[in-house]
């Protein structure tokens, strides 16, 4: 389904609209992770020892979601004219409305069902976003033929508004109504933001680059970098599902410190193996992307061969970082991603008003192969001077491949 609307939307938008789109959902995407505070998490953990909190964390994901998102909303907005080109910025208001809010709401939903290991649900909430935005693409590609960026920002909005409604009912019918208690809501918001970190540090480093290129206006280079971005991250989704699938046996065994290691490194190297033949795949079939959109992305061919590298190093880096997470030692992972974002922000700032988007391939490069030689440093690391099991770990929200992505 993502891989069907994308086509889809590609062709609806054109590389120009694109760009304009992605310049404006990539800066969103940076604060969505604390439009939340961690509320999914919050629920994961504090639920999963006491279920007499289900009502009360159920209600943190509501106020959660919609007080500090809407926040988060009108400070997007503010900013936007300052960071943004003025296409991109008129657009924040919507997408904040549709990633902050709405989006953030079928997240926690999600992790809800999660915390029970109710896994087709969350499954079935992501099919339903995907399959609403195939849809609604097919339905503009029907009557529009071409679209703007306006045009797909406004479908977005109802989509999520559509989609967060199904999951509340799905989650107050399944699961339990909520209940509102403001004080248990005001004191967990430390260990909230806390939460939040990990994830908007991953957005920091995925979403900078397609922010920045907006900035200095490069809205045709945007829409030609992003489209070969997003086709690494379809065909990355089977080494993220692997990832998905390890998570939780690693917060299970987190006792086994060594076996877990172990687990984590032997993973590792399938995972990068699996990357590595995505990743020719990928390089061999460049060619075929300018087919598939349209002579107007010929470009993102090139762009694609540049990026092709990517899945064989995030098949390392997402495989020992969430080992990392699940051993107890968040914090580690947490200054990984903290330290690549500050250095992808500055290979950005520098590369990009001299190369465009090929500066902007080479930081996104650099900055994996950075998080693959940072992770096992840390691996090396906990094995050698952490002998004994840290506390227990707490499953810590990644940044959402299917439900909040858009671009």
């Amino acid at each position: 389904m993502q891989a069907g609307y994308f086509v889809l939307l590609v062709r609806l938008l054109g590389p120009e609209h694109y760009g304009v789109f992605v310049g404006a959902f990539a800066f969103v995407a940076i604060a969505a992770p604390y439009a939340s505070m961690g509320s999914g998490t919050l629920f994961m953990r504090h639920v999963g020892m006491d279920r007499r909190n289900l009502e009360v964390y159920l209600g943190n994901i509501l106020l959660s979601s919609v007080c500090i998102g809407t926040f988060f909303v009108l400070a997007l907005r503010l900013l936007a004219p300052l960071v943004l080109n003025p296409a991109s910025a008129s657009l924040v208001l919507l997408l904040g409305l549709a990633n902050c809010i709405f989006a953030q709401l079928v997240s926690g939903v999600s992790q809800v069902f999660q915390a029970f290991e109710r896994l087709k649900i969350t499954a079935l909430l992501s099919l339903l976003v995907n399959s609403l935005r195939f849809l609604a693409v097919l339905a503009m590609t029907y009557v529009l033929h071409r679209a703007t960026a306006y045009q797909w920002t406004v479908a977005s909005v109802v989509i999520s508004c559509i989609s967060a409604l199904i999951g509340l009912a799905l989650v107050f019918a399944l699961v339990g109504r909520p209940r509102l208690h403001f004080r248990t809501f005001l004191r967990r918001i430390p260990e909230g933001f806390g939460f939040s970190l990990g994830g908007s540090a991953q957005s920091v480093y995925n979403d900078v680059d397609k922010t920045l290129l907006s900035h200095y206006g490069l809205n045709l280079a945007n829409g030609i970098y992003t489209t070969a971005y997003r086709v690494v991250d379809i065909a990355t989704l089977p080494i993220t599902a692997l990832d998905a699938a390890a998570l939780p046996r690693y917060f299970n065994e987190s006792a086994d410190q060594q076996g877990v290691i172990a687990l984590a490194l032997r993973l590792g190297k399938k995972a990068a193996g699996m990357g590595l033949v995505v990743s020719a795949a990928l390089f061999a079939s460049a060619n075929l992307l300018p087919l598939i959109l349209g002579n107007s992305f010929e470009q993102s061919a090139s762009a694609l061969r540049w990026l092709s590298i990517l899945p064989a190093l995030r098949g390392w880096h997402q495989l020992t970082g969430s080992a990392i997470a699940g051993l107890g030692f968040q914090r580690y992972r947490t200054t990984v991603q903290f330290s690549v974002s500050g250095l992808n922000l500055v290979l950005n700032l520098w590369l990009i008003p001299r190369f465009g988007w090929i500066g902007a391939a080479w930081a996104s490069i650099a900055s994996d192969g950075a998080i693959c030689v940072l992770n096992g440093l840390v691996i090396q690391r906990i094995g050698n001077h952490h002998p004994s099991t840290p506390a227990p770990a707490v499953p810590v929200p990644k940044p959402s491949t299917t439900i909040g992505a858009e671009e």
